[in-house]
């Protein structure tokens, strides 16, 4: 893997699974932010619980590791606090479809500008393969002995109905398409979402890798991104699942931070206004 100035230092302990999806995804991310060059110290990951979660402490970069489903609403106030940085939630199906499901609702409505990573293995791989809010139906797990039962959620398809100006899948299997989805979603001004189809290798046997590089295809080139009813019947495609940027909203829908009355008249970071110079030369260094 390219050596990146995000690599943490090379005797941390990571806690994952041996073949972890989260492993290839890890580099992925790292490229994708060295290629658009972003200074380590003016990114901000924000994440929840879970596997997922903890990939932010393997990122030589600001972070901020909360409660489960907390990621979204953590990150939306970093962005709102100092409009500058770039700022990435990130975290599981669990932790941020379950946890997090209104979280996800209401930071779509709001549109900062943030890019939104969730690492999609259909379970919760932290608690050891429970069902989480994507399991397909009828697939058994410790606790769902018979086979789960209700409907996989879509995101994809409940993001663009609600609203979501960015919506895109990814799959860690494809190295080169969901590094460029990052970095798209990344310079993305408003809210990104990008579900990442992220095998777990230890509890969820059925969509592995393999399967998916079998049930998976690229979106073509001539997609149409910006046609939202189109990109709203794809995310209903389940045999084979479409890869790529589904919708991205041509006319830029104001963020979030943009709109709000504290930097009507003062575009300064809200953090800078209530310390003096003196303080704020001692806190540069």
């Amino acid at each position: 893997m390219t050596k990146t100035r995000f690599d943490c230092d090379p005797d941390t302990d990571i806690a994952w699974c041996p073949g972890c999806g989260n492993y290839p995804l890890l580099g992925i991310l790292k490229e994708a932010l060295e290629e658009l060059d972003i200074d380590p110290s003016e990114l901000v990951i924000s994440s929840g619980i879970g596997q997922a979660a903890k990939m932010p402490q393997y990122v030589h970069s600001n972070f901020f590791n909360g409660l489960h489903g907390r990621a979204v609403p953590v990150a939306t106030a970093i962005k709102a606090a100092n409009p500058a940085l770039t700022v990435i939630a990130e975290g599981g199906d669990g932790d941020m479809y379950g946890e997090g499901g209104n979280h996800f609702i209401h930071v779509i409505r709001r549109n900062p500008d943030i890019t939104h990573l969730v690492h999609d293995n259909m379970v919760y791989g932290l608690t050891q393969g429970q069902a989480s809010p994507t399991s397909p139906k009828g697939m058994k797990t410790p606790v769902q002995t018979d086979g789960v039962i209700a409907e996989p959620f879509n995101p994809l398809a409940a993001a663009i109905s609600i609203g979501a100006p960015f919506v895109a899948r990814a799959f860690t299997g494809d190295a080169e398409l969901t590094k460029n989805i990052i970095k798209e979603a990344v310079q993305y001004r408003g809210y990104a979402l990008i579900d990442i189809l992220d095998p777990c290798v230890s509890f969820n046997k059925t969509n592995t890798f393999k399967w998916y590089k079998e049930h998976t295809y690229r979106l073509p080139d001539s997609w149409d991104e910006g046609d939202r009813m189109r990109a709203l019947e794809k995310t209903f495609e389940a045999d084979p699942l479409p890869l790529g940027i589904f919708y991205r909203r041509a006319d830029r829908k104001p963020s979030f931070e943009e709109q709000l009355p504290v930097y009507a008249s003062d575009k300064s970071p809200l953090w800078t206004r209530t310390r003096s110079p003196e303080q704020l030369a001692k806190l540069m260094k």
